[in-house]
């Protein structure tokens, strides 16, 4: 496979993401919440199943009690990451939730330096900045005009962050990327319809009406475009696959003005361009100083 047909790959796993913010809005209208994420991550749990078998023929170390302790506890971060990005989506848009969870690449080198105790790289600092000034920005220039959802949506990047961090060093210790992808995923169901049985109602009339979302984030953003996503990165750079991976905020915020019609003003456009930034730093710049090291 070319450089190119990598690329594309992945360009087409970051629009599949940036769709699945509209699926994830525009559920709502009929199903609730811990709904919705229950029977998405049921419908992802079935489609990554054939996969797993398939990596477990190829894996010989087995698994102990530790490791999946560590993959529930990956589970439990993506629950929380799912649930307040999903109540998030009730009260704000498309455009602001796209952005705000991509801030989870900033957030993760940030969490490695509390709880890790690891020696940052000298970009962190200004892109946290960069996307604290974005995060103000979209907000029109005032903290008080973002919504619960916005701040919600904050706290699922913080989420997104610790399952990335708890997933790569998983990953490092077993080498069960689908493994993993299985459990966590089931995870998120199980805990997702516990709440939902307690708190909201249910029909038959109420899944049918959002089964085309349901099946939409839980066989192609969750499937087709995680497969998409190993396959493109094994073909390309670092620094490549990161800036089209990142592009999911911007097929979201695009998807969201075409689809649903949201808008935002000059200063929300400048806040969204001043957080993609910060993402693509904190992503590119480590790399790029490491290949200029290594060349010299």
């Amino acid at each position: 496979m070319s450089r190119i047909q990598a690329n594309l790959l992945l360009l087409v796993a970051a629009a599949i993401w940036g769709g699945g913010f509209v699926a994830q809005s525009t559920a709502m209208k009929s199903i609730g919440p811990f709904w919705f994420i229950g029977l998405r991550f049921a419908v992802a749990t079935i489609v990554v199943l054939p996969f797993v078998w398939m990596e477990n023929k190829k894996t010989t170390q087995p698994m102990t009690s530790r490791n999946w302790v560590s993959f529930v506890l990956i589970g439990v971060a993506l629950f929380g990451g799912a649930a307040t990005q999903q109540l998030g989506l009730l009260t704000t848009t498309v455009t602001n939730s796209s952005f705000i969870t991509g801030l989870y690449v900033v957030f993760v080198p940030l969490i490695a330096v509390i709880f890790m105790r690891r020696s940052p790289h000298w970009i962190i600092w200004p892109a946290a900045l960069m996307a604290l000034c974005g995060i103000y920005l979209l907000s029109g220039g005032s903290f008080s005009h973002l919504t619960i959802g916005d701040f919600l949506t904050v706290i699922c990047a913080l989420f997104w962050a610790a399952q990335i961090t708890l997933a790569g060093s998983a990953v490092n210790e077993t080498g069960r990327p689908l493994g993993i992808s299985a459990t966590q995923f089931a995870v998120t169901a199980v805990l997702a319809l516990a709440v939902a049985i307690a708190i909201e109602p249910i029909s038959i009339s109420v899944i049918r009406a959002a089964l085309g979302e349901i099946l939409y984030v839980g066989i192609f953003s969750s499937g087709l475009a995680f497969a998409l996503q190993i396959i493109g990165q094994r073909y390309t750079t670092a620094p490549q696959a990161a800036i089209f991976l990142s592009s999911e905020a911007l097929f979201g915020a695009s998807l969201g003005t075409l689809l649903l019609g949201e808008t935002m003003g000059p200063l929300g456009y400048a806040g969204c361009a001043l957080m993609f930034s910060a993402m693509l730093a904190v992503e590119l710049v480590p790399e790029l100083v490491r290949r200029r090291g290594a060349a010299a």
